[in-house]
C-alpha cells in the first residue's frame, strides 16, 4: 500500500532515460546484428574454402612423380661356400737358441731382427778347454791302440807256441783276455774323441732352421751353461707359417668329407677388419678331437708368406672355401628385401613398372647372393632406392652413363661459373689498380 501510495518519479531535463534490459529492442537494430553475422559467416567459409597454393599442397600418392633408377641385371656365375672364423698366425717351428756346453760367449754372430738360413754361425764360445780336451782324448787313443798292437803280437806268439804245446793253455787264454781288454780300451777311447770333437762343434752355435732371429738374450762375454733358461736368441720360422682357427662342430663333416674326396680347400687370410686379403693359402688338417667347452673344433691353414704379411701371434680373419656352386643365378645383396612376402626383389617389367618377386636365396660370397629360385638370368631388379618403391609403381630407367655423364655435367658448370667468377674479379681488381 504504501507504495502504491509513493508520487510517481518525474524525469529531470536534459536526461535519457535508460531502456530496461527486459523491454523489446527495436526491428532496425535486431536487423543489424543479423546483417553482421552473416557477413562474419561468410567470410570465415571464404576463407576455409578458399584453395592453397600447388606449393603447400602434398601430391597424391598415385600422382608421385617416378622414380628414376638404374637397374642391375641379374647375371650366372660361380659362388664359393664360404666358412668363416677367427684365426692367430702361430709359426711352423720356433726354437731357443741354447749352448749345449758351458764356456764364455766369445762372438755374437747375428743383428738382432735378420733372417737366417739353416747352418749360418750365430755365437762362439771360447774352443780351446774342447781343443784340448779333444787332443788328450786323441792321445789316449794312440797310446791304447800301440798296446792293443803289443798284445796282439803276442798273441800270435803264444797261439804257435800253444800249438807246440811249448807254453801252457791258460798263458794263452790270458793273452787272448789281454787283447780284448785293450780292444775295448780302444773302442772306448775312439769314443772319448768322437765326444771332443762333438763338444769342439758346439763351440760353434749355427742356426737349426731357416728363419728370423730375436732379440739376443745374453751378451758377448758372459759364461753362458746349458741350464740357462733363456737361451741366447729365438730364431722363428716366417715362410711357410701357418694359422690356427677354429670352427663350429657343425661344419666339422663337411670339411671332413672334402678332405677325403682329395680335394684342396683354399683359405684367405684377411686383415682385422676382414677388408683386406693378407696371404692365400691351404687347409692342412683338422684337430682330433672337439673341445667340448666352446663346441668347436681346431683347424690348421698354411700360407707360403713369401711377402712376410703374416707374423706369428697376428689376429687376422679366415676366410675357408668349402665348395664351390658352379654357374648358378647370382645377384647383388643389395637388392634383397625383406617384408611381410618374406624375401623378394623389385623386378623391373617392360612397362616401366616394378613388382614385387619373392625370391629364395642361397650361399652368400662378399657382396653376391645365390638365387635358388625366383629370378633368371637376364633380369633386371632394382638395387638402389627399393625402399621408396612398391609393387606397381613406375620408374625412369637410366643408365650409369648417363647419369654420370649428368655428374660430371654439373661439376664442370660449376668449374666453369667459378672460372668465370675468377676472371671477373681479376678484372674488377685490375681497373680499381688502374683508377688508384
Amino acid at each position: 500500500m504504501d507504495q502504491m501510495n509513493r508520487p510517481i518519479k518525474t524525469l529531470e531535463p536534459g536526461t535519457k532515460d535508460k531502456p530496461s534490459p527486459f523491454v523489446a529492442q527495436p526491428p532496425r537494430r535486431r536487423l543489424g546484428w543479423i546483417i553482421g553475422l552473416v557477413v562474419v559467416a561468410l567470410v570465415g567459409a571464404v576463407i576455409y574454402f578458399r584453395p592453397q597454393p600447388a606449393t603447400n599442397q602434398p601430391p597424391a600418392r598415385g600422382a608421385m612423380a617416378p622414380m628414376s633408377i638404374v637397374p642391375e641385371v641379374v647375371t650366372t656365375g660361380d659362388i664359393g661356400l664360404n666358412l668363416n672364423a677367427l684365426g692367430t698366425v702361430t709359426s711352423l717351428a720356433t726354437v731357443t737358441i741354447r749352448t749345449q756346453i758351458s764356456g764364455y760367449l766369445q762372438k755374437i754372430d747375428f743383428v738382432e731382427g735378420m733372417e737366417v738360413k739353416k747352418g749360418d754361425l750365430l755365437a762362439e764360445i771360447d774352443p780351446r778347454p774342447y781343443e784340448a780336451a779333444l787332443a788328450q782324448a786323441r792321445g789316449n787313443l794312440a797310446r791304447d791302440e800301440a798296446l792293443l798292437k803289443g798284445a796282439q803280437v803276442d798273441l800270435a806268439r803264444y797261439q804257435g807256441l800253444a800249438a807246440q804245446n811249448a807254453v801252457p793253455r791258460q798263458t794263452l787264454d790270458t793273452q787272448i783276455a789281454l787283447v780284448a781288454q785293450d780292444q775295448g780300451t780302444v773302442e772306448a777311447d775312439k769314443a772319448a774323441v768322437k765326444a771332443a770333437e762333438v763338444n769342439l762343434n758346439y763351440c760353434r752355435i749355427v742356426s737349426p732352421l731357416d728363419g728370423r732371429v730375436g732379440i739376443r738374450q745374453v751378451d758377448q762375454g758372459n759364461y753362458v751353461t746349458p741350464g740357462d733358461a733363456n737361451g741366447i736368441v729365438v730364431v722363428t720360422q716366417l715362410a711357410p707359417i701357418s694359422v690356427l682357427f677354429v670352427l663350429p662342430e657343425d661344419n666339422l663333416q663337411a670339411v671332413a668329407k672334402r678332405l677325403r674326396e682329395g680335394a684342396v680347400l683354399p683359405a684367405t687370410a684377411l686383415d682385422r677388419a676382414g677388408a683386406k686379403v693378407l696371404a692365400q693359402g691351404t687347409l692342412q688338417t683338422f684337430d682330433s678331437q672337439i673341445d667340448p667347452t666352446t663346441g668347436t673344433i681346431k683347424l690348421r691353414a698354411q700360407f707360403p708368406n713369401d711377402d712376410r704379411a703374416l707374423f706369428p701371434n697376428q689376429f687376422v680373419n679366415i676366410r675357408l672355401l668349402l665348395d664351390t656352386h658352379k654357374n648358378t643365378v647370382v645377384m647383388p645383396t643389395a637388392g634383397v628385401q625383406r617384408g611381410v612376402p618374406g624375401t623378394f626383389v623389385y623386378l623391373v617389367n617392360a612397362d616401366s613398372t616394378v613388382s614385387v618377386r619373392k625370391v629364395e636365396l642361397g650361399a652368400t660370397d662378399g657382396e653376391r647372393v645365390e638365387v635358388k629360385s625366383g629370378l633368371a638370368a637376364g633380369d633386371r631388379i632394382v638395387v638402389d632406392g627399393a625402399d621408396k618403391l612398391r609393387d606397381g609403381a613406375r620408374i625412369n630407367i637410366r643408365s650409369e652413363a648417363s647419369a654420370g655423364d649428368a655428374g660430371s655435367g654439373a661439376a664442370a658448370g660449376g668449374a666453369h661459373d667459378a672460372g668465370g667468377g675468377d676472371k671477373a674479379g681479376k678484372k674488377k681488381r685490375s681497373e680499381s689498380g688502374q683508377k688508384q
